[in-house]
């Protein structure tokens, strides 16, 4: 079995989807204690609660893969696009200080799909260059939740894969698009009563007057955007973000019987792809919860992504692992 440790692992979606394809999750670190939390509440194996800039590649045992989800904020179309600039970027090189001395067979990244054309391509150009310097050979592709997925999300991101051997890498393909049978209504619950924290009122939200105006039908998402509603037509939910939990605005809702609401952090894990038995923290504010599903991953696309890995490095019967005697590494 190919072993495997993850950083900046949230509550553990990129970890989850490649248990459910058949590898040993067995180190993991994530510097948010919340997060943390919900990790620990679904996950047996070792998390590490520390900056990654003090995270040491002794700490954990030699591993087949490598994988990252790292902060995407610095890059996102929602968010202020500083790559680089921004600290939140600059983790990048910290996966990076990692994998040249762990030398792990794959390397696994994920991001926001603006990291493609961020500063005229040049930052996803330093990130696939300093991997190859590095003697890796890489892949990448952008895919959306609800083609890739099967799940009733607009959710673009781009998947780095990156092999050590170029025999792993010749032999891996990304999957390739599946029919969407999820609907809304399997993943959303729009006809129970659900806490009526959740529920809009007019004596509490000033522009509940537009809300009642607009949000009029059943099975649909909605969205307050600031000084309108804007109705979701393509039959998905829209990018589910991190700051749902902290305001009105972007904040997905739905109309019900019962009212008019926002979705249950439960609703966004299930948009998210995360099994039904995934447990969520019961003495953790709401905001936080928010905002590890807006953080996450869609689940089942990085499982589709991991088989074909599994597929890829099970048909390298000759690999074997070969240490650079002179230990030397090339940085971009």
């Amino acid at each position: 079995m190919y072993t495997l440790a993850g950083l900046f692992g949230g509550v553990g979606g990129i970890e989850l989807g490649f248990e459910q394809s058949g590898f040993d999750v067995v180190w993991a670190n994530e510097f948010d204690n919340n997060a943390s939390i919900t990790y620990k509440l679904n996950h047996d194996h070792e998390l590490r609660v520390e900056d990654i800039h003090n995270v040491q590649p002794y700490e954990f045992p030699e591993i087949d893969i490598l994988t990252g989800g790292f902060p995407c904020q610095a890059f996102s179309i929602a968010g202020y696009r500083k790559g680089f600039e921004d600290d939140r970027g600059n983790l990048f090189f910290e996966v990076l200080r990692l994998v040249k001395v762990k030398k792990p067979r794959v390397v696994f990244l994920e991001n926001v799909k603006n990291l493609v054309g961020h500063d005229n391509g040049n930052t996803y150009r330093v990130i696939k260059e300093s991997l190859e310097a590095n003697g890796y050979y890489v892949k990448d592709k952008v895919l959306n939740g609800c083609e890739y997925g099967n799940v009733p999300q607009n959710r673009e991101r781009i998947y780095i894969v990156a092999f050590s051997e170029k025999a792993d890498f010749e032999k891996f393909e990304f999957p390739g698009p599946i029919p969407l049978t999820k609907r809304l209504t399997d993943v959303i619950d729009f006809d129970s009563k659900v806490d009526d924290r959740f529920y809009y009122k007019p004596e509490k939200c000033i522009f509940y007057d537009e809300l009642e105006k607009n949000i009029v039908r059943k099975d649909t998402i909605y969205q307050w955007r600031r000084k309108y509603v804007r109705e979701n037509k393509s039959g998905v939910c829209p990018t589910l973000t991190a700051n749902m939990g902290t305001g009105g605005h972007n904040v997905p809702l739905i109309y019900t019987d019962f009212g008019i609401r926002k979705l249950t952090p439960k609703e966004c894990f299930n948009i998210q792809g995360f099994p039904e038995d995934f447990k969520l923290p019961e003495n953790l504010a709401v905001s936080h919860l928010y905002k590890q599903a807006g953080n996450s991953v869609v689940v089942p696309v990085v499982r589709r992504i991991a088989e074909n890995i599994k597929l890829a490095l099970d048909a390298n019967k000759n690999y074997t692992k070969v240490e650079d005697p002179q230990n030397s590494f090339a940085l971009v």
